[in-house]
């Protein structure tokens, strides 16, 4: 099993990343049962591949909810700006006084 590259993550659509995460948690669950049971893994990266995969998945996702979450809040900035600008501008003037 390859690593996922995060770029081929961020093309996914959200619910195929989704799906990709459920996957890659079955299937670390299951490696993680045969090396308890005592079983020779049939590759020993194979577990660190996985963690790492889901972790990148997680990452992203984290990414995307932020960026979201960020899109709404700059939009209203922007509305405002420069009066918002110019209002600090003479707030720290007064402090310096």
């Amino acid at each position: 099993m390859a690593l996922l590259k995060t770029k081929d993550l961020r093309a996914m659509r959200p619910e195929d990343v989704r799906a990709k995460l459920k996957e890659f948690g079955d299937e670390l669950m299951h490696e993680r049962g045969v090396a308890a049971m005592g079983g020779a893994p049939a590759s020993p990266g194979r577990i660190r591949a996985l963690r790492t995969n889901i972790a990148r998945i997680h990452t992203i996702m984290l990414e995307q909810e932020r960026a979201a979450k960020a899109a709404p809040a700059k939009a209203k900035a922007g509305k405002a700006g420069p009066e918002k600008k110019e209002k600090k501008r003479a707030v720290k003037k007064e402090e310096k006084k």
